[in-house]
């Protein structure tokens, strides 16, 4: 009896490893899985521009009746894409009043050819999005701010004639809310 079960152990072991023949006359790789690949999305046809730091410098220091919004951003960036929909709604908001928002990407190059792109589809901000090429800074870049020396993101830098104001960190609607109203006013 022993025999006989170890002669069909056998029998089934060598069936099992046995190399099958590929049916079709072109060579197969029987040692891969096949695997199911999903074409990526068409990629985002969005062209961002590139602001160099003293466009940048000048823009922010306009000095007018216009209320300029400056907020940097990063797409990889938790906070900076929390408050995103308060800005855009802002943005909806006061259309047609004397605010200009400007969202400026900083860090992270590679990103701008995707991710930014999406980003900027997706949210609507296209027309607002720049992109800021971090190597190029120098220190005397951040001269203009207060608390601001571009060691962290979000940044929101506000500037109405005068005067200034600034939000380090990750904004709540209140918070940006009575920011802009101090300017509007």
């Amino acid at each position: 009896m022993k025999k006989l079960l170890l002669s069909a152990f056998v029998l089934c072991a060598l069936s099992a490893c046995k190399k099958q023949e590929p049916t079709s006359e072109t060579p197969t790789n029987t040692d891969s899985v096949a695997v199911n690949t999903i074409p990526e999305k068409d990629s985002v046809k969005v062209n961002l521009k590139e602001i160099s730091p003293k466009e940048l410098s000048e823009n922010i220091s306009k000095n007018n009746d216009t209320l300029y919004v400056t907020n940097f951003f990063a797409t990889w960036c938790g906070p900076c894409m929390m408050e995103m929909p308060h800005f855009k709604k802002k943005v909806e908001e006061l259309k047609g009043k004397p605010v200009k928002f400007l969202f400026v990407n900083i860090y992270n190059k590679p990103e701008w050819t995707k991710d930014v792109p999406a980003f900027a589809e997706e949210s609507g901000l296209k027309d607002q999005i720049v992109l800021l090429d971090d190597s190029k800074l120098d220190p005397s870049f951040f001269d203009a701010f207060t608390s601001w020396k571009g060691n962290n993101i979000p940044y929101t830098f506000f500037r109405k004639g005068n005067k200034t104001d600034e939000a380090l960190g990750g904004m709540p609607e209140e918070v940006l809310d009575a920011k802009l109203k101090s300017f509007i006013q």
